[in-house]
C-alpha cells in the first residue's frame, strides 16, 4: 500500500540569523485519496486514473456520497452531480477536475475554482504518458526538482511560438540538451474570429498549450509570465492577472512558475503557499544597462527573491566584458553566504554571454529552429558547449563503446548526440575479450567514460574502479564515469540498466501503482534479471517470485523462487511479469501470460497488469503481442534500450537527451 503524506505545521517566514535569511519549505499535502470531477459521458477517465495509480474505483452521484467511498479508491463525480459539498472546502480528498477539450469544449470556471488540480486532456488522441506523468508530480511521486538539483548545470529551451502547435514537429530536436521546456506564455497568440489576436491569450487557450506541450515530452514545464517591462507582453496594471494565471498553472501541475520580482509581495506569498509541489523560480530583470552586480541592491534583489523563491534568476544588460567578471564574484559571494536557494545569474547582450557560458542554474537556451531568441545574447546549448571547450572548461575526452555488435550500434547514437551538442569528445569503439582487457583503457590519461555492452559482472569494488550501491548489488557495471574531487579522480562504476527499465515501468504507471504487489520474474540465470529486480524493489513491489533460478546475496533478498507447478498456480495474480529469458526462448511465457490474463479476468487486479520482455534478437513468435491481445501493457527491448541510453548520456556526459529524440534518431540499430 503507498504511504499517504501527512502534511505538517509551518510558517512562511524568512528566519534572519547573524544576517543571513533561512527559508523553511512550506510542507504540501500529497493525498492518494483522489476525488475527480468528470464531464457527462466521460467517466472512463476515472477508470484509467484509477489504472494509473493502481487503485479500484467508484462512481459516486454527489460529492456527499464520495465520503461514503473507501480512501483507498478513486472515487468519481459527474459535473452534473450535486458539488455543494466541494465548494464548501468540506471534503478530505485532493481533487482533481479533468476536462475532455475535443470538439472544442470549454472548462467549467465553477469546477475549476473548488479542485486542488485540473487535468486537460483530448480523447483522440489520449495520451497515457501525459496522464501518469501528471498524477506522479502532482501526488508528489516524481520530483524532478531534486533530480535536477543533482546535476552540474542545467539548462531550460525557452519556446518562443505564438502557438505551440508549431513546435511540435521539432520538439524532440529543440529539446535536446535541455532539462525543461519553457512555455512563453505572454508569447502566445490566441486568434480571435476577427482576425485580430486577443491581448492576453484566455486561460481555456494557454491550457490547451500547456496540454499539447506535455502530451509531448518528458521534460518539466516552466510556465512564464514576463511583463512588457521585462521583454514580455503581459501588461503591468493588474498584479492580479499574473495571479489568476500563475495559480492556474500549479493546479495544471506545471513543474515550475516564473513569478517577477517586481509583483506586490502579498502575490508572491500567496503563490508560495499555494504551490503544491510545483517550485518558483523568483526573477528579476533590469535592461536600463546600468545594473550593477557589485551593488549593495544585488545582494538585496537576492535575499528579497530567496523569501519565495526555490531558484532566484538575476539577469541583467549588460555593455562590458567586465561586468561578466562582476558578475562572477557576486555569484560565489553568494554562494558562500546561503545554501539555499541556487542562484541562476545572467548577463544579456552580445557584451554577456560569456555569463551564459558560467551560468551552472537553469540557464536559458535557444536553438536555430526558433521562430526568435527570447532575450538579448542567448546561446543554443551547443554554442554553450563550444564556448566551454575554447575556455578550457571543456575538455576533449575519449569516451569508449566496448562490447560486441550491441556497443558498435550504440557508437553511432552517441556520436549523432555529440555532434549534436558539439561535444568536443571523441567516441572510440573497442571489443571487449575479458574483463582484464578493460582496465588499460579505463586508467589513460584522457578517459573521460565508457559504456559496456553486454554489462561487466562485478561483485565488489576493483582497486582501479569504484562501484556504486546499484551496480554493487546488481553484481554489474555497464557504465563507468570519472568523477573529481579535491584534485583527485575516482573511476566509478554504474549501472544504467535498471534505470532504464524502472523508466519504462513508470511509464504508464505511478510508482506507488505497484508497492508491494506481486511480481514474477522468469531467467536462466540470476545475472540476465538482476538489474529488473532491483528495479522492481526500487519501486517497493513485493513479494518478487521467480521462475529458472535463484536470486542470492544482496539482490536475492526479498525474492522467492517457485519449485513446482502447484507453487505456481497458488499466486493468485501477478502485477508484473519480467521475461529475462533468451530471444529463443522468450515464447516459453506465452502459457503463463495466457493463464494469468484469463485468471485476471475473472479477479481483476487494480490497475492492470504489465509485462516486460528483455529479450533482444530475433525469435520465434512474439510474446509482446500475445501479452496485448490479452489486456496486458506490454514492453519490450526497444523501449528499455531506449530510455537506457537517456541514462547513460546523463551519467557519461550529463547531458538530458529525451527520451523520444533517441527514439526517433536511433532507428532500429539500438534494438
Amino acid at each position: 500500500m503507498a504511504t499517504k503524506v501527512r502534511p505538517t505545521s509551518a510558517s512562511l517566514a524568512d528566519l534572519k540569523s547573524m544576517g543571513v535569511i533561512e527559508i523553511q519549505e512550506i510542507p504540501t499535502m500529497t493525498s492518494l485519496s483522489v476525488l475527480i470531477i468528470y464531464d457527462e459521458h466521460q467517466d472512463g477517465i476515472v477508470r484509467l486514473i484509477a489504472q494509473v495509480l493502481g487503485r479500484g474505483y467508484y462512481l459516486a452521484r454527489s460529492a456527499h456520497d464520495a465520503e461514503f467511498g473507501a480512501s483507498d479508491e478513486v472515487v468519481g463525480v459527474a459535473r452534473s452531480g450535486n458539488l455543494a459539498k466541494l465548494k464548501d472546502g468540506g471534503h478530505s480528498r485532493t481533487i482533481i477536475n479533468t476536462c475532455c477539450i475535443d470538439d472544442g469544449r470549454a472548462v467549467d470556471p465553477s469546477a475549476t475554482a473548488m479542485c486542488d488540480y485540473e487535468y486537460l486532456y483530448t480523447e483522440k488522441p489520449f495520451c497515457r504518458r501525459d496522464l501518469t506523468k501528471f498524477l506522479a508530480f502532482v501526488l508528489g511521486q516524481s520530483r524532478p526538482h531534486e533530480e535536477l538539483a543533482k546535476k552540474a548545470s542545467t539548462t531550460f529551451i525557452s519556446t518562443t511560438f505564438s502557438d505551440v502547435q508549431a513546435a511540435l514537429p521539432n520538439l524532440e530536436i529543440l529539446s535536446v540538451g535541455s532539462d525543461a521546456l519553457e512555455l512563453r506564455v505572454d508569447l502566445l497568440k490566441e486568434p480571435l474570429a476577427d482576425g485580430s489576436f486577443s491581448p492576453v491569450p484566455s486561460l481555456d487557450y494557454v491550457g490547451k498549450q500547456v496540454m499539447m506541450l506535455r502530451q509531448r515530452s518528458e521534460l518539466p514545464i516552466i510556465y512564464t509570465t514576463r511583463c512588457t517591462r521585462e521583454n514580455g507582453r503581459f501588461p503591468m496594471d493588474d498584479p492580479s492577472l499574473f495571479f489568476e494565471y500563475l495559480r492556474r498553472a500549479i493546479k495544471w501541475g506545471c513543474e515550475y512558475i516564473d513569478v517577477e520580482l517586481w509583483l506586490p509581495e502579498e502575490v508572491r506569498r500567496q503563490l508560495a503557499e499555494q504551490k503544491g509541489n510545483s517550485k518558483i523560480i523568483s526573477a528579476f530583470h533590469d535592461f536600463s544597462g546600468n545594473f550593477k552586480w557589485t551593488s549593495s541592491e544585488a545582494q538585496e534583489l537576492f535575499r528579497k527573491g530567496a523569501v519565495y523563491g526555490d531558484v532566484v534568476k538575476m539577469i541583467a544588460y549588460v555593455n562590458s566584458i567586465n561586468d561578466n567578471y562582476e558578475l562572477e564574484y557576486f555569484r560565489s559571494t553568494i554562494q558562500s553566504q546561503y545554501k539555499h536557494p541556487p542562484l541562476s545569474g545572467l548577463n544579456m547582450g552580445p557584451m554577456g554571454q560569456l555569463s551564459r557560458a558560467l551560468n551552472k542554474v537553469f540557464t536559458p537556451i535557444t536553438h536555430p529552429l526558433l521562430p526568435m531568441i527570447a532575450a538579448p545574447g542567448q546561446l543554443s546549448a551547443a554554442e554553450i558547449n563550444q564556448a566551454l571547450h575554447s575556455m578550457g572548461q571543456l575538455p576533449k575526452l575519449d569516451v569508449y563503446g566496448i562490447g560486441g555488435h550491441g556497443a558498435g550500434m550504440q557508437a553511432q547514437f552517441f556520436e549523432k548526440c555529440f555532434n549534436e551538442l558539439s561535444l568536443p569528445h571523441q567516441l572510440i569503439r573497442i571489443e571487449r575479450t575479458s574483463k582484464a582487457s578493460i582496465e588499460p583503457y579505463l586508467r589513460r590519461g584522457n578517459f573521460g567514460g565508457a559504456y559496456i555492452s553486454p554489462a561487466l559482472s562485478l561483485v565488489k569494488s576493483e582497486p582501479y574502479l569504484t562501484l556504486s550501491d546499484s551496480a554493487q548489488t546488481i553484481g554489474q557495471v555497464d557504465t563507468v564515469v570519472a568523477r573529481s574531487e579535491s584534485q583527485k579522480t575516482t573511476l566509478v562504476g554504474e549501472n544504467a540498466t535498471w534505470k532504464g527499465i524502472r523508466a519504462t515501468l513508470t511509464r504508464d504507471f505511478v510508482p506507488s501503482a505497484y508497492s508491494d504487489r506481486p511480481a514474477l520474474v522468469l531467467s536462466n540465470a540470476v545475472g540476465d534479471a538482476a538489474a529488473a529486480i532491483f528495479a522492481l524493489k526500487s519501486l517497493k513491489i513485493g513479494p518478487i517470485y521467480t521462475i529458472g533460478f535463484k536470486a542470492s546475496g544482496p539482490i536475492g533478498h526479498g525474492t522467492e523462487p517457485f519449485r513446482s507447478v502447484e507453487e505456481l498456480k497458488r499466486l493468485e495474480q501477478p502485477f508484473v511479469i519480467i521475461s529475462a529469458l533468451p530471444a529463443d526462448k522468450s515464447l516459453l511465457v506465452g502459457p503463463l501470460l495466457k493463464h494469468y490474463g484469463a485468471n485476471g479476468r475473472q479477479t481483476p487486479t487494480l490497475g492492470g497488469k504489465v509485462f516486460m520482455d528483455l529479450a533482444n534478437g530475433p525469435r520465434k513468435g512474439d510474446p509482446l503481442a500475445i501479452a496485448a491481445a490479452l489486456g496486458w501493457t506490454a514492453y519490450g527491448a526497444a523501449d528499455i534500450s531506449a530510455w537506457t541510453v537517456v541514462e547513460t548520456l546523463r551519467i557519461l556526459v550529463g547531458q538530458n537527451v529525451p527520451y523520444d529524440f533517441v527514439r526517433l534518431a536511433s532507428g532500429r540499430g539500438l534494438y
